[in-house]
């Protein structure tokens, strides 16, 4: 599409009126739904119009083009700012679905949905992360450039294009615009403009209540790119839509610095009686505002959801330039393909996430008997991978010594200046360094994942997933294909003490629907795990390993049995189980220990290696009665955490070792023996269960 600048911007009557009905449909909609949040969209809608008809690069009729800017409303709770402009645009919204606002089985949901609506490119409401998910789409279209097309000059790549994030008040009080606009600053992400919609109004009205920072100072600071375009400094209302569009495009030539534009607007305008007000951002205006809104702008207040064809046509016509500059997009797109043969190869390959045949053989194995901890383990799986899959890349929040999430020999993405000797790079690399930034980097991980075909992970410590969980969630929700490499997995860390041991972290994780949590065994689990991990790219995945060294088994590594989630690991020695022991991570040494002292009294016992809960819940019933049969009642689960879900698998005669208390610090293994976390434990609990069936109890239960 042809980049407007100022002085090319026409900006005619028909504009105008196109944006007042913008405004109506805005009061409409939520006033049929009898909820939602007008007032951001009516004022924002000349802002919201200009982006999409004069400023962004995007083609209705195709929404997945790879050449579209990206549009992010971080303020999701407007989302009418963004279904008005799909629906005006020609992205296949109709009326009815904005009448449909809010209601079961419509494409306009109360906040926008990543897959669920075209057009829609992350899934925002929960205020921040959509700036994150911005930016993370900023540094995935730099690292992909580098993938396709490094040696193009700036702006003359197929694979260049612009990120335009529209944020409010509440994104930017949310501690994680802090934590991503920092970074985004650091990594000069000159592709990336955030417009702040500034009106001083949230919920609880004026937003001077809790609300007083020079927040462009603070862009300043961080070394963005700002503006200010405020509609109000002659002391009257005037929408200066050539001031905003100036600014905008200052910010899109603006290549080294990210850009921050504050937008001063009245919430509303021009709702004569609630403008400036807490009641219009988030409830409807009611009959009576509505109509003497309409009068304000020349409307009949009696028609509703009125869009003159005439205006709808001018509107549509974004359409046209929209397939024209995609189509000579193509043509420096076929033109890259021709030159470029094996990148085009990786291209296509990418798009649609497969894997490389054979990819598979890259992956390491580490010997039965040995000793290693998961996390090296996981290490060395990244080390190998990194020659035969380009699209995996990621870092960790400045723990990438004790997470093992730098690949060995891999540069790190970052400007040239910033590169350190421990870590050389260049924009183009490969290595996240995320500071300690885990909800951010959670926010990132997303938008990277959301913005092209690659394979992002971010690790961290398990216990500070907590900082990372409201992007987890909305991984989960969006079925993004993100890894998280979270280490020192339980009190097995030791030392550090209560603060940095997960105890209810790992079944807080496996209630988010859509999120597989995988604790392996040994290395080889470990590496079968990354196996099943890459294999799937609807949902991500958690990987908790641990910091101590754990031994070897015999048939850890059988990769096929690893992503059924749980499989036999050791046989009762007659074939015929009197007791199962279910065991997950490190304490599937526990377990294993623990059967060799039962089989020696006596008794046939099985170990069941667990990594993954979620993936076992996938199985078929005969093959998850193959490895849990209903007849063997004797149960135990053993987890260095909470027994919460263990209870499910041990059923009303078994038993879980577990832990139900913070822990301490000490070297792990006193900290193993001094809560019970031993084999010895795990065979009384066994011989407890086997008395609740009428059995022998032995000597003690330990219960």
């Amino acid at each position: 599409m042809e980049q407007l600048s100022s002085a090319s911007l026409e900006w005619s009557d028909l504009d105008r009126r196109t944006v007042d009905v913008v405004r109506a449909l805005a009061m409409d909609a939520v006033e049929k739904a009898g909820s939602g949040h007008p007032g951001t969209a009516m004022s924002l809608a000349p802002a919201a119009y200009l982006l999409f008809q004069k400023t962004m690069r995007h083609d209705p009729s195709d929404p997945t083009w790879v050449g579209r800017d990206r549009f992010v409303l971080s303020c999701g709770h407007s989302s009418l700012t963004l279904y008005i402009q799909l629906y005006l645009s020609g992205y296949g919204l109709t009326l009815d679905d904005l009448r449909g606002l809010r209601q079961w089985d419509s494409l306009t949901p109360g906040h926008p949905e990543h897959g669920h609506t075209a057009g829609v490119e992350t899934t925002t409401g929960p205020l921040g992360q959509g700036i994150g998910n911005a930016v993370g789409m900023a540094m995935a279209a730099r690292r992909e450039r580098g993938l396709f097309d490094p040696a193009a000059e700036p702006g003359a790549s197929p694979f260049d294009h612009h990120i335009w994030c529209v944020a409010s008040e509440g994104d930017i009080e949310e501690g994680i615009s802090h934590e991503v606009s920092a970074l985004a600053a650091h990594q000069q992400l000159g592709n990336l403009t955030v417009l702040f919609d500034s009106n001083h109004i949230s919920i609880e009205d004026d937003t001077t209540i809790a609300l007083s920072e020079d927040v462009v100072a603070r862009y300043e600071a961080y070394g963005w790119h700002t503006q200010t375009v405020d509609w109000t400094e002659t002391g009257e209302y005037v929408e200066n839509v050539h001031a905003l569009n100036e600014a905008l495009e200052a910010a899109r030539a603006e290549t080294e610095r990210p850009s921050f534009i504050r937008l001063r607007t009245i919430i509303g305008w021009p709702a004569p009686h609630k403008q400036n007000t807490g009641k219009i951002h988030g409830s409807a205006l009611g009959a009576d505002e509505v109509a003497a809104t309409k009068l304000v702008l020349g409307m009949d207040p009696e028609q509703h959801f009125a869009v003159p064809d005439d205006l709808l046509e001018h509107a549509r016509h974004v359409v046209d330039r929209g397939r024209a500059a995609h189509a000579e997009w193509e043509k420096s797109y076929l033109e890259w393909r021709d030159a470029n043969p094996d990148r085009a190869a990786l291209f296509d390959r990418m798009a649609t996430r497969t894997l490389p045949d054979g990819w598979s053989l890259a992956l390491p194995g580490f010997e039965v008997g040995s000793s290693i901890s998961t996390r090296k383990a996981s290490g060395e799986v990244l080390s190998a991978l990194g020659p035969v899959l380009p699209e995996l890349w990621g870092g960790s929040a400045d723990l990438a010594e004790s997470n093992n999430t730098t690949m060995k020999g891999q540069p790190s993405f970052i400007p040239e200046e910033f590169q350190t000797k421990e870590f050389p790079g260049n924009p183009y690399g490969r290595t996240l360094h995320f500071g300690i930034r885990e909800h951010g980097m959670g926010s990132i991980l997303n938008g990277i994942a959301l913005h092209g075909g690659t394979r992002p992970y971010g690790g961290t410590f398990l216990v500070f997933s907590d900082y990372m969980r409201p992007a987890v969630r909305l991984a989960a929700l969006m079925k993004l294909p993100v890894t998280y490499v979270w280490t020192h997995d339980s009190i097995g860390l030791g030392e550090d003490g209560p603060t940095h041991q997960p105890v209810e972290q790992l079944w807080a994780l496996r209630a988010i629907p859509g999120l597989d949590v995988v604790r392996p065994a040994d290395a080889n689990e470990t590496a079968a795990a990354w196996h099943a991990v890459l294999e799937h790219k609807d949902r991500p995945a958690a990987l908790a390993l641990t910091r101590q060294n754990l031994p070897v088994y015999a048939g850890t590594g059988d990769a096929t049995k690893v992503a059924k989630g749980g499989y036999i690991l050791a046989e009762a020695s007659t074939g015929q189980p009197e007791v199962l022991l279910i065991g997950t991570g490190s304490e599937v040494e526990l377990a294993v220990e623990a059967r060799e002292l039962l089989e020696a009294e006596g008794i046939p016992t099985r170990v069941v290696s667990m990594p993954c809960v979620e993936w076992f819940h996938a199985q078929d019933l005969a093959y998850r009665t193959t490895v849990l049969p209903p007849a063997v009642k004797a149960r135990v689960a053993v987890e260095a955490g909470i027994a919460l879900g263990w209870r499910e698998f041990v059923g009303d005669h078994g038993n879980v070792v577990s832990l139900e208390h913070f822990g301490a610090s000490a070297p792990y293994k006193t900290l193993y023996q001094q809560f019970g976390l031993t084999a010895e434990r795990v065979v009384a609990a066994a011989k407890g269960s086997i008395a609740k069936l009428g059995g022998d109890p032995g000597e003690t239960t330990g219960n």
